[in-house]
């Protein structure tokens, strides 16, 4: 259980590093970007000739912080997207749409409660009384601050969902929406419920965050290291902002009179102070909330980083370094952790723990040691060197920064290496990536999916995986595996070897070959049928399978004969849906209609682009292209009416649809409106195709009408043999 546990856990810290790999560029971005434009440096230092409003280099820098605002900005939908496809085990693109719509339905949801609840006013913005920082916006919803937590929550849960339910097979009438179709349509729906969840949890952490800001203020040194230790902390859930932007700029964070003025908040104090040319020494008691941020940023977490590295295996050293190397950068020059936080965050915990304690204590250090640097953004060197350095260290004592922070790299270095080599903590470049390819084996592979027994029959595992597998001439001829809405679209390399036989084993409505293109007719359900092929073919031995050959029963023909010898009864006369020109369905130019592989049925080339419904019916499924409707009549006929050959590469342009599916429509009530010649230029053919998709072995479709046919005229019979 403990190591079922752990491999959970090591899967989801996979899954963080597609999304942190992007934070390093983000944060040099943004860091530099906000640092040279800040106006009050620019101000202080005289820059305004190459660095204020209107210069190129302003521009230029304004530029980069937005670039890199964009990613942080949006961290929560960027965890939720790469979180989702690092869970998912197959159809990842079906996952990271699915965690996209489900982020916004929950935001929207929660978004909505707010305002059913007052929250929000009806002029959109927020009530007076509303807590400041609790409501953010998020992709322009206004939505309860959940920061990078609120992505995670939904990229695990929509991972969850896909890996349950991207198989899932429906009754027939809804078997469109069954296999990885469904994986949007139930995590929008679960997703409602945990937003309004969400609505009634999360404002009790929030209102926990603020009530221990008030341990901080008034119980000097140790309430600098609780402050310290909350903020840390709450790097998880993005809720650091919401902690600490009052100790920067409200009264929470203490009020001090510079130069005649009454300043509340400890940076806004230290600018203050910066500005005014009297100050002697710059408050650390305003600073305090911030200076020790540069011990464990410039050189603590770069110790860690290294120690990470040293730790890595030696085939993974080389990936691990560059991962570290950047993250180490980010985080000395501008002072963005992340990358290198949420590197062990949540495959090692532990780490993380001795992280907040550590940085908490940093903090106090700085506080006991009349550490007065100021920041903009974060505790980086260019922030150390504008701020510190270039204000003189009587001002700031910026110098006793490096004798500490040397003794962080060391306390860093020793304690993580220490702790990831005794635990086998699983940090970069320490992942069992390796050792997973390689227990895939041929053998694995018979003991997991079954092979073939002394008969040459299949035992365990897909059976109908295994035998598309086989009469497409195995793995090594397969080079494509695709599905549309019904078929099964597989390339192969060598025609020749695939074997129709073992095909219709698998339960196929027909099989259409073109050169190396092969499509194999399932039905609706045909998403599943591809989803578990793609699933055998990841440990299905790489050979080709050269199938015996099986001669054919000599009785076809003469079953054919004896068919067409019995007398013929008419059970019921058809309408024609269409106006234009009645042919057997045999004339279709599409080799599987044409071959009644979908069905029996006939064809109209249309003088009319106008479908009517050919009797009282319920609409049983609509494509989502519109070029296809299916009917169910009150007697139990399914039809097909499939306009065009190959219409479905037009993506609905061309078609209007005036029904819906489970509309009960009147015999020459309007189902659809197709333009005719806009087909004609860009599909196949516009020929009109009427399937009937129930009909029994014993049943056929007899046409009653040649030439020019309006439509609700008699146009063929079902007769049964």
């Amino acid at each position: 259980m403990k190591d079922k546990i752990f491999g959970v856990l090591q899967r989801i810290g996979r899954s963080f590093m597609l999304p942190i790999a992007i934070l390093p560029v983000a944060g040099l971005l943004l860091g530099i970007g906000s640092s040279l434009t800040n106006a009050t440096t620019i101000e202080t230092y005289h820059l305004a000739g190459i660095l204020g409003e209107g210069t190129v280099l302003n521009a230029l820098f304004t530029i980069m912080t937005k670039a890199g605002n964009a990613i942080f900005d949006n961290l929560p939908i960027i965890f939720a997207v790469g979180v989702a496809i690092g869970m998912a085990k197959k159809e990842k693109e079906v996952a990271a749409l699915s965690a996209m719509i489900a982020f916004l339905v929950m935001n929207v949801t929660i978004n909505a409660m707010l305002q059913i609840d007052g929250t929000i006013l009806a002029d959109g913005t927020v009530a007076s009384d509303v807590l400041s920082g609790t409501v953010a916006s998020v992709l322009g919803i206004q939505t309860l601050q959940m920061g990078v937590f609120g992505g995670i929550i939904v990229g695990l849960g929509v991972a969850a969902l896909h890996n349950r339910f991207h198989k899932i097979v429906l009754p027939n009438a809804l078997s469109f929406f069954g296999g990885s179709r469904f994986v949007p349509i139930i995590s929008t729906i679960v997703y409602v419920g945990v937003g309004i969840l969400l609505f009634f949890v999360w404002p009790f952490v929030q209102n926990g965050i603020y009530a221990l800001g008030g341990l901080v203020t008034g119980t000097g040194y140790v309430g600098t290291l609780i402050f310290g230790i909350i903020k840390r902390a709450l790097i998880p859930f993005g809720l650091h902002h919401v902690f600490y932007l009052p100790f920067w700029q409200t009264a929470v964070g203490g009020t001090m009179e510079v130069a005649g003025q009454l300043v509340q908040g400890g940076q806004n104090i230290f600018f203050a102070q910066l500005a005014d040319p009297s100050t002697v020494h710059f408050s650390a008691d305003a600073t305090r909330y911030f200076s020790g941020e540069f011990i464990f940023m410039i050189f603590g977490l770069p110790g860690a980083a290294l120690a990470m590295y040293h730790c890595a295996k030696k085939e993974k050293k080389k990936q691990a370094g560059g991962l570290l190397l950047s993250a180490a950068l980010t985080c000395m020059l501008t002072g963005i952790t992340e990358p290198l936080e949420f590197s062990f965050l949540f495959v090692a915990p532990l780490l993380f723990v001795v992280q907040v304690i550590l940085a908490g204590a940093a903090y106090m250090i700085a506080h006991i040691l009349n550490i007065a640097v100021g920041l903009t953004f974060s505790g980086g060197f260019i922030d150390l060197f504008i701020f510190g350095i270039l204000q003189g260290n009587d001002k700031t004592n910026w110098m006793r920064i490096i004798p500490v922070g040397i003794i962080y790299f060391i306390l860093y270095y020793v304690i993580f290496r220490f702790l990831i080599q005794k635990f086998n903590l699983k940090t970069p470049g320490r992942e069992d990536d390796d050792a997973e390819t390689k227990l895939y084996t041929k053998a694995d592979y018979k003991a997991k999916q079954g092979a073939k027994d002394q008969n040459g029959s299949v035992s365990g595992g897909d059976e109908r995986s295994i035998l598309i597998t086989q009469g497409l001439g195995g793995k090594k001829n397969i080079s494509d595996v695709d599905c549309c809405a019904t078929r099964l679209r597989c390339t192969v390399v060598k025609p020749e070897l695939v074997n129709d036989q073992i095909l219709k084993q698998t339960g196929p409505s027909g099989i259409v070959k073109k050169g190396q293109g092969i499509q194999i007719i399932y039905g609706p359900s045909v998403t599943v049928v591809k989803s578990n092929l793609e699933d055998y073919l990841v440990n299905a031995p790489d050979e080709e399978y050269i199938a015996q050959e099986t001669a054919p029963e000599p009785e076809e023909e003469k079953k054919e004969e004896t068919k067409n010898t019995v007398e013929k009864t008419t059970k019921k006369v058809l309408c024609s849906p269409f106006t234009g020109e009645a042919h057997p369905i045999t004339d279709t130019p599409d080799e599987a209609f044409a071959g009644k592989m979908m069905g029996d049925g006939y064809m109209v080339m249309p003088e009319e682009g106008v479908v009517y419904a050919p009797e009282d019916s319920t609409v049983s499924f609509v494509f989502p292209t519109n070029h296809a409707i299916g009917l169910t009549t009150e007697d139990g006929v399914e039809y097909l009416l499939h306009i065009g050959v190959d219409t479905v590469k037009l993506e609905g342009k061309g078609f209007e649809m005036f029904v819906n599916n489970g509309d009960f429509v009147k015999k020459g009530d309007k189902l659809m409106a197709f333009d005719i010649q806009y087909i004609k230029e860009h599909a196949k053919s516009e020929a009109c195709i009427a399937v009937f998709t129930g009909l029994t072995e014993e049943e056929e479709i007899v046409m009653k009408a040649s030439g020019h046919v309006n439509a609700q005229e008699d146009i063929a019979e079902i007769v049964s043999c």
